[in-house]
């Protein structure tokens, strides 16, 4: 499954497997290897519709007791299947010899196949003349190249005679030492360059140390001991940024916006629209007139939704949710009647910005710091698990959030469990010391705010999550942070892993980190990460994905529109927003300043 491979291969046998993630089912087909059968994917394709569509209602009245204790009549079914695909393969019958009869020789005529001695076939005669021809060519060329150096030849005599003997003689010294001056320059080769020395060097680092006892970071036996994540001194200023802020506040975003000048200064023109071309600024500019105790009609709309649906998709809005939002819009409006002043590109922005708030601001929101509290009432850690696909920062957001709740006075675990990228422990292992620096443990009553469980690389990661957990209760943490890593939405095998990780251990919140600035990708990779943990779950209730981090989101000014694309798709909040590289470089979302942003033209 790791290689995405659906065959094994066990001496002289094959097996071959397909997963019906709906009613858990495991198809198995055997042959002998030697067999090189080309129907068996559509067999075990054909078997596992037939058997799922004919035993449907009995897997979902009896469930997996049903399973077990049903009888299944499928033997004729199986070899009716077995029978057609074995029929397919053999529509291509292999192609047949061909008689005398059908061959180009048998059409030819004796007397075309008799060679007469002495007389040479056509082709080899064609072929004579050509080389002829060629010859008589070189031969005349090579006659006039005779003739035009013979009539240089007497011209330069006749040259000769006319000069003296001391001229001739100095002109053939001259014509000597130029010639003995080439071939000298021609003899004379270049000096050669100094040459490289061969073997590649390392290339030393400013700080970097070239003493491999120093940067050696695999000793496993780090959980739990004070000495494994000893205090780093360093400039705190580079970790913290602001240190006028209040410590374990989380800030919401800050955007400021133009549009309510801008609005303000069409109010108070509103009898001259047409000079006022470009007021609303951008998309918004388009003034129709004003249509006072108007019906809104579709036709009406379409020109200024279609402004807006492109507006929505440059500012990183996927393509597919921008369409569905004006479509929303459209029939909010359609047949309403407008005011006296309004325009009909004020009324639509207005009802989009409303779509766009109710949207940011889901049904359920997530309340950390209350569900970790609620936690410790009970005696338990409250455990959190971040996922998402390659290089969006869940090691860096989860940090960001370590610190924040050390700032809040919990203590964490961090788990590490992304055991296949090369220097993911190290770099947790270095967030620790400098969480560990920031928070001294005198500073809380001798106790280690965060520390590291980890087992190395290769390992199980839903094994040393479970394990973690266990660690963190035995030892009193409040808070297990479970870093995984990175995967393709598009990977099973990876994606498997993950669903078996969130079922064996039940996390109390599960975070999907994505960058802001995908577009289109964002509701990929949603839905599929969604979809994967929905397949590859064993439980009937399966774990989904309860929030968003959204990373990066200093890099993409006002393009915000995968804030909406991840909301919308999920319904899910955005309970955490990166917003820069240091600890505090954590906020929570504002809904009215991220429509602020998209909105702005």
């Amino acid at each position: 499954e790791r290689g995405g491979n659906n065959s094994f291969t066990h001496e002289a046998l094959t097996l071959k497997y397909k997963l019906d993630n709906q009613f858990e089912l495991v198809f198995v087909v055997g042959f002998q290897k030697i067999l090189t059968l080309t129907y068996v994917d559509k067999l075990i394709d054909d078997v596992h519709k037939e058997f799922r569509d004919k035993y449907r209602n009995e897997f979902q009245q009896k469930g997996t007791l049903g399973l077990l204790n049903g009888t299944f009549d499928f033997k004729d079914d199986f070899m009716r299947l077995l029978r057609d695909a074995e029929e397919s393969s053999k529509v291509r019958a292999p192609t047949v010899m061909k008689t005398f009869e059908q061959s180009l020789k048998s059409q030819k005529t004796v007397k075309c196949m008799i060679e007469t001695r002495g007389e040479k076939p056509k082709e080899k005669v064609k072929n004579k003349k050509n080389k002829s021809s060629k010859k008589e060519g070189t031969e005349a060329v090579a006659a006039s190249s005779k003739a035009s150096a013979g009539d240089k030849q007497p011209s330069a005599a006749g040259e000769r005679e006319e000069l003296t003997k001391d001229e001739i003689l100095q002109k053939n010294r001259e014509e000597f030492f130029k010639r003995h001056m080439k071939a000298g320059e021609k003899s004379r080769s270049p000096k050669p360059e100094a040459q490289k020395e061969k073997g590649k060097k390392p290339r030393v680092w400013d700080l970097g140390n070239s003493n491999p006892k120093v940067l050696d970071y695999s000793n496993s036996a780090t959980n739990g001991s004070a000495e494994a994540c000893p205090v780093e001194e360093f400039d705190p200023d580079t970790a913290l940024g602001d240190r006028n802020r209040e410590p374990g506040r989380l800030y919401d975003l800050e955007y400021e916006s133009d549009d309510e000048a801008e609005e303000e200064k069409v109010v108070q023109n509103p009898s001259k629209p047409s000079a006022k071309k470009g007021g609303l600024g951008g998309m918004f500019g388009m003034l129709k007139g004003l249509v006072g105790s108007k019906s809104l009609t579709r036709e009406d709309m379409d020109p200024v939704l279609e402004k807006m649906k492109d507006h929505l998709i440059a500012k990183n809005v996927a393509a597919e949710i921008a369409v569905q939002l004006c479509e929303s819009v459209a029939k909010k409006l359609e047949g309403k009647v407008m005011g006296t002043f309004t325009t009909v590109t004020s009324t639509v922005k207005q009802a989009l910005q409303e779509a766009l708030v109710q949207i940011l601001q889901p049904q359920r929101r997530v309340d950390v710091l209350r569900d970790v509290m609620d936690a410790q009432r009970h005696r338990r850690p409250y455990v959190v698990t971040f996922c998402g696909v390659n290089g969006v920062g869940k090691s860096t957001n989860l940090a960001k959030i370590s610190f924040w709740l050390i700032e809040n006075g919990f203590s964490v675990l961090i788990a590490a469990c992304d055991t296949f990228r090369a220097g993911a422990v190290e770099q947790l292992r270095t967030h620790t010391r400098r969480l560990n620096a920031l928070h001294p443990p005198e500073n809380h009553g001798g106790r280690t705010m965060v520390q590291l469980y980890e087992k190395g690389y290769g390992k199980d990661a839903a094994g040393i999550a479970m394990e973690a957990i266990s660690y963190a209760r035995n030892q009193g943490f409040d808070v297990v942070l479970v870093d995984t890593a990175g995967r393709m939405q598009d990977n099973a095998p990876l994606m498997t892993a993950l669903a078996k990780l969130i079922a064996v251990n039940a996390p109390d919140l599960v975070l999907f980190v994505g960058e802001a600035l995908v577009g289109n990708e964002a509701v990929d990779q949603l839905v599929k990460f969604n979809k994967a943990l929905a397949d590859h779950s064993m439980a009937q209730t399966p774990r989904l994905i309860d929030g968003i981090v959204l990373t990066k989101f200093d890099t993409i000014d006002d393009k915000v529109g995968a804030a909406i694309s991840m909301t919308y798709i999920t319904s899910k909040p955005i309970v955490f927003v990166g917003t820069g590289q240091t600890y505090c470089d954590l906020r929570s979302l504002n809904a009215k300043a991220v429509v602020a942003a998209l909105m702005k033209a």
